[in-house]
């Protein structure tokens, strides 16, 4: 049964669509003021939300923003009169999907509803359909997301993965970069050869080189014995470079020559050696940056960057954190043989409230603390990291404190000024519309 809220400071059109759309099989919320509204709708998830544009205090803007933060799936119509329906016009724009024309026919309210509910369903089973598409894509390890802009890369990958073209992954920190590389790797024609995966940043400058080309015994001392190179071993398959952007400029110049040749001269050999590989390269640098500081070769730049993809940060696509969490709590409850259900509907707020500089892998390393220490059959705030839910609690506490200073500015210039509203916006620099604006926002009255 969908789930309706009808917001209206008019109680008698509370009633009257709540019998309407009770008689229509929805189960029916009413909330007299925008602030019962989202009340409301930080304790229940609701279908639609039905609400008035014009109130006192929180208006019908206010419910849609809280509305969309709250629930990005909610969808909220509003209802507006004749006056304001540039308003609501506006107001599509920032999410809403579609209004209704004070005074309106009870028909129309009907069709609205089943219309919006039905655009919903209906995206609701595309959403069902990429991923049924996704995961029949045979990705080696499962990559969780829901996001348009991964679906988008994925497109892109699809129609690049066959190919043997070298792709240039960027990306912050913890995005994924490794593990995009490997599910590459593993839906290419290379499937069957080797993914030799290297960190150049984590292995020093004077073993990178023979970690990468190999060499001969006697090449230097403590070389007792033939040593074949990564990038041999890579042979037929793919080498993925992570953090290339930290490559020594010498190697460059010998990585440059391997993808420009296919041949690879181990140290202390004179003959070189073919090897086929597929280059993935990832950095979370700009080697724009660095190409211009002299640090990174631009020719080298051309060779590994045929295909760049950008892999965008998790705080810019927070619409995959739900199914993200989902996946973590049973991936950990499984590993640690605990039985965690879920977790709590305030709990994943605070997540996606959370900036995430750590990405992913900050959002893995909190569900799997979350799992290992909670004692119950969900994950509640309090088993969440303190930084996670102080960051929530500062910035609702400057918020408050930054609305009483400009409320106290606002009211010690209105009686300085004879409560003069015109003088008053004159002596605060601001048009007298932006005043009356703040004055209601703040609840500041005659």
């Amino acid at each position: 049964m969908n789930k309706i809220l009808v917001v209206d400071d008019e109680k008698d059109i509370c009633r009257a669509l709540e019998f309407l759309l009770s008689g229509e099989g929805y189960s029916v919320t009413t909330a007299l003021s925008g602030e019962e509204a989202i009340e409301l709708l930080k304790k229940t998830d609701f279908d639609v939300v039905l609400t008035d544009l014009k109130m006192d205090k929180v208006d019908g803007i206010a419910v849609l923003e809280e509305a969309k933060r709250l629930n990005p799936e909610t969808a909220v119509i509003l209802m507006t009169a004749y006056a304001s329906v540039e308003s609501a016009v506006d107001a599509m724009k920032k999410g809403a999907s579609d209004y209704i024309v004070k005074p309106f026919i009870n028909e129309e309210i009907r069709l609205t509803i089943k219309r919006v509910l039905e655009q919903m369903r209906l995206q609701s089973e595309n959403i069902a359909l990429k991923r049924e598409l996704s995961q029949r894509r045979g990705r080696c390890k499962e990559i969780v997301f829901n996001s348009e802009s991964m679906h988008r890369i994925f497109d892109l990958l699809d129609n690049v993965t066959p190919t043997k073209s070298n792709i240039l992954l960027l990306g912050e920190s913890g995005t994924g970069k490794s593990l995009i590389a490997e599910t590459i790797h593993c839906n290419s024609p290379r499937r069957d050869k080797a993914f030799i995966s290297v960190n150049c940043s984590a292995i020093p400058e004077t073993l990178l080189e023979s970690e990468l080309f190999g060499y001969r015994k006697g090449a230097f001392t403590g070389a007792v014995s033939d040593k074949k190179g990564l990038i041999l071993m890579a042979d037929g398959g793919t080498l993925f470079l992570d953090e290339i952007g930290d490559m020594p400029p010498a190697l460059q110049a010998k990585l440059l020559k391997v993808l420009e040749s296919g041949e690879v001269l181990p140290l202390g050999d004179t003959k070189p050696k073919h090897s086929d590989i597929r280059l993935i390269s990832a950095t979370n640098q700009n080697i724009e940056e660095k190409i211009k500081n002299g640090t990174f070769r631009e020719d080298l730049y051309y060779r590994i960057n045929v295909i760049e993809v950008t892999i965008p940060p998790l705080r810019q696509r927070k619409e995959d954190i739900p199914l993200l969490v989902d996946h973590f709590i049973k991936k950990f409850s499984a590993q640690n043989q605990k039985n965690i259900k879920g977790i709590t509907e305030e709990a994943m707020q605070v997540l996606m409230k959370y900036s995430w500089p750590g990405n992913v892998r900050e959002l893995s390393n909190v569900i799997e603390r979350a799992v290992v220490i909670s004692t119950g059959e969900m994950i509640d705030v309090k088993s969440l990291p303190p930084k996670i839910t102080f960051q929530e609690q500062a910035a609702q506490s400057l918020k408050e404190k930054m609305n009483e200073y400009e409320k106290n500015i606002i009211l010690t210039t209105y009686e300085a000024n004879n409560r003069n509203k015109e003088a008053t916006a004159r002596a605060l620099g601001i048009d007298l519309a932006t005043l009356y604006r703040k004055m209601k926002k703040l609840g500041i009255g005659d």
